[in-house]
């Protein structure tokens, strides 16, 4: 299968890295959905903007997203209403529901081809299920009912044998498509789309944003990265903040099925990690995608199996699929279920923690932005604030999930690598070995070529491990994500790994088979970056 998303077949067009010191009003961080809603949206109401992309637009969370347009959260609407309370539960609904009314409001304006589609949205009981769901299905029925939304109770979903929950007016586009339509509304007159343009630092007085030694003096920073950086924080504060961040990886294969067999619609079922698929129509055949099998990122490293595992599901849920695809996304959770949307600082924005809506609270966010640039009020400004305190069942479920920093880093630490050369290492495979004293990552790419760099995260010195399906280097403790070469991948690290003193690259020698011909171990390709499933 194709080591890449359904989307990347999306063409996009390529724009410059900044060139020399310049104003704006307004910068934004990141060129992903949130990003470029957020560029596009301040531009309408009349401000130069500059969105600053670390690698391509595109390349980010948003690229790798499954993109199901619902307002139907993570969270069940049940227990929304429980931990919330109503009128807090239905403002979270209302926020999905106006996102997807705001994203088909730009594809009209725009004139955006990008395949957006109302379609139907279905909760199902799992396939496999082990007790009888219908009581706690229409629980969900009656709260979603009480927060103001017409859904159905079903006693056999559409495609599944078990029951489940009807949602109408869901969605669905492609997301590449759908950003590359943003960016060209974004571009010229006064505002610029930047791509190959990491940010070296966020500082004050006056406020800039520096990229390769050029300021960009703004007014107002939004950091759209999907794990924020730190900005105009500070470290401690950056780092605190943090720890209310859990980052999952998640993973989806895409596959042909028979023309007109399924419904046109999305489906996710109610198993912990959950399953989601979405099936697109076509002329000659449909195509699914489908995804699940989530766990913390970095803490499995043997994840083909996952891939495997989908499809092998898939074919069960329809005979004749042929999967032709595998990706997976990152997804960023909180401690009580909700994003984090709005300023870390005096005109400094952030938005994270999307879980399974990130299309759709991404649009949210960038609705958010606007308004906290033009010192406007807005609905969900205290609910998903930044700095609130309620914590979903307090502060026990906080400290389990964070857990995971002090085990790994001393665990780590206490247990030495087994192993101190790296010749062993065969194309597309990486080890942490122990050279003079020291953690290294060492891995070989797929032409051979031996890279290594230190293995201790520049977040908070945890040490990574090797992502063998993906072919990076992840960390257990939360979650950042690394290239081959020590590149930042996915935050929350700001910065690459640490390059190894006296590492040199070469290549493998390659195997000879019995009758004397070469051989490789062929491996699969890793994408770039990551981005959220059921989004």
């Amino acid at each position: 299968m194709k080591p890449e998303p359904f989307w990347k077949r999306s063409a996009l067009k390529r724009f410059p890295a900044p060139k020399r010191a310049a104003p704006f009003d307004v910068v934004v961080i990141g060129g992903g959905i949130t990003g470029l809603t957020t560029a596009y949206l301040l531009k309408q109401a009349g401000k130069r903007v500059a969105v600053l992309e670390r690698d391509r637009i595109g390349s980010g969370d948003t690229g790798y997203t499954t993109a199901h347009l619902t307002y139907v959260t993570d969270l069940r609407a049940a227990e929304l209403v429980d931990t919330f309370g109503l009128p807090a539960a239905r403002l979270v609904w209302q926020a999905g529901a106006t996102a997807i009314d705001a994203i088909e409001g730009i594809v009209a304006d725009e004139r955006v081809e990008c395949d957006f589609r109302r379609v139907p949205g279905y909760l199902h009981a799992p396939r496999k299920k082990k007790r009888d769901e219908r009581a706690a299905l229409e629980k969900d029925v009656d709260a979603a009912r009480q927060m103001g939304f017409a859904v159905r109770y079903l006693p056999q979903a559409p495609l599944f044998d078990c029951e489940g929950i009807r949602f109408p007016d869901q969605a669905k586009f492609d997301p590449l498509k759908y950003l590359a339509g943003l960016a060209a509304a974004v571009d010229g007159d006064g505002s610029q789309v930047f791509e190959n343009a990491e940010v070296d630092e966020v500082s004050d007085e006056p406020l800039h944003v520096t990229v390769k030694k050029h300021k960009l003096t703004t007014d107002y920073v939004v950091i759209a990265t999907h794990v924020p950086l730190m900005g105009k924080t500070g470290m401690m504060s950056a780092a605190l903040f943090q720890t209310k961040l859990y980052s999952y990886s998640s993973y989806a294969i895409g596959a042909k099925v028979p023309h007109g067999r399924l419904p046109e619609a999305c489906f996710w079922d109610t198993a912990d990690p959950y399953h989601y698929l979405r099936v697109e129509a076509g002329a000659k055949h449909d195509y699914v995608i489908y995804g699940g099998h989530d766990h913390k990122t970095g803490q499995v490293t043997d994840t083909q199996p996952r891939f495997d595992s989908l499809a092998s599901e898939l074919r069960e849920i329809v005979p004749g699929a042929v999967p032709d695809r595998q990706w997976s996304g990152q997804v960023v959770e909180t401690n009580d279920g909700l994003p984090y949307i709005g300023e870390s600082a005096v005109n400094q924005f952030v938005a994270t923690g999307f879980s399974g809506n990130g299309m759709t609270f991404g649009t949210v966010a960038a609705l958010m932005a606007r308004d906290a640039v033009l010192k406007r009020d807005n609905p969900w400004k205290k609910l998903f604030a930044v700095d609130r305190k309620k914590l979903r069942g307090g502060t026990w479920d906080y400290l389990t999930e964070n857990i995971d920093f002090p085990y790994y880093y001393l665990k780590d630490r206490l247990l030495k690598p087994a192993d101190t050369s790296a010749r062993g290492i065969a194309p597309g495979c990486g080890k942490v070995i122990e050279i003079g004293g020291e953690h290294v990552a060492c891995a070989r790419d797929d032409e051979g070529t031996l890279h290594q760099v230190s293995a201790v995260c520049t977040h908070m010195g945890c040490l990574v491990r090797f992502n063998d399906a993906e072919h990076t280097w992840d960390c257990p403790c939360h979650g950042s994500r690394f290239h081959l070469d020590g590149k930042v991948l996915a935050g929350p690290a700001e910065t690459p790994l640490e390059p190894v003193k006296g590492a040199a690259k070469s290549k493998a020698k390659p195997k000879t088979t019995a009758n004397g011909a070469s051989s490789t171990r062929k491996v699969t390709k890793k994408p770039s970056q990551k981005a959220k499933s059921r989004s």
